[in-house]
């Protein structure tokens, strides 16, 4: 395990910056809506030794300006697999959490020679996959809410932007988080090894990550026991754990099948 290096590259005019640590196969780490590559800190201590870690961060999340112009899933895919190419990075792991696992999953349907497994954690293909009212009662507070303080200060951290762009960010994600979206007839479609992960409190339902894993032709499901939507930080031994042996393994061989025999 080497240190961690850091750059920007240029993807359509956008200055993308990025981190990466380790060797080997690529691992690609997608963050959440309103974070950074902060939060997966202990994705980089606990992958890295193994992997060769590469987290971007998106469009005006991060060290990464923002463009201008509206935040969309199919913007941001279109900007990862345009940073996937130059870095000349695929096929990879793609590991996407929230949003991030939005990202992951439209760019395995638009260039799945790009992906050589995901994973989804604490993301959906659709909006009626949230616990009812979550997603509401977080897109109704005012950038300057005492829970959006964690945000704020990740934001001015890191942005080029500086932190008075927050509350113009916050109104483009929320406004994202609000509208509703369905890409069930995708689903079908990637035949890329999927493993979709959820905390047994998050705020997608274990329910529709279940039906999701299911739909999915190569889909396997982990539900983290004790964990809510930030479970890679909870259980981080756990979730690295998960990813690890997931993407070392990502075809399914059981002793005992029953679902997948079935399909077969």
């Amino acid at each position: 395990m080497g240190a961690r290096n850091s750059g920007i590259v240029d993807i359509d005019g956008l200055a993308v910056y990025y981190e990466t640590e380790g060797s080997g196969q690529p691992l690609v780490l997608l963050h959440g809506g309103l974070s950074d590559n902060s939060s997966w800190a202990p994705q980089f201590a606990g992958l890295s030794p193994h992997r060769r870690v590469i987290a971007p961060e998106r469009r005006a999340h991060g060290h990464t300006p923002d463009p201008g112009g509206p935040i969309t899933y199919q913007a941001m895919a279109k900007e990862t697999v345009g940073f996937l190419r130059f870095m000349d990075l695929g096929p990879a792991d793609l590991v996407g959490w929230s949003d991030g696992g939005m990202v992951a999953f439209l760019v395995a349907v638009s260039d799945p020679h790009l992906v050589r497994t995901i994973t989804m954690v604490g993301a959906s293909v659709s909006s009626g996959g949230y616990v009812a009212r979550a997603m509401d009662d977080l897109t109704e507070l005012p950038a300057d809410d005492d829970e959006m303080a964690m945000f704020e200060a990740m934001y001015a951290a890191a942005s080029p932007d500086g932190p008075a762009h927050f509350p113009e960010v916050w109104d483009k994600v929320r406004t994202l988080w609000s509208e509703e979206f369905d890409w069930w007839d995708d689903v079908a479609t990637v035949s890329t090894p999927t493993l979709v992960v959820v905390g047994d409190d998050d705020l997608i339902s274990v329910a529709s990550a279940d039906e999701l894993a299911r739909r999915l032709p190569a889909g396997q499901l982990a539900v983290i026991p004790g964990a809510s939507h930030v479970a890679p930080l909870e259980k981080p031994d756990l979730f690295n754990q998960l990813v690890l042996d997931f993407t070392a393994h990502p075809v399914v061989e059981t002793m005992m099948p029953v679902r997948r025999k079935a399909s077969s």
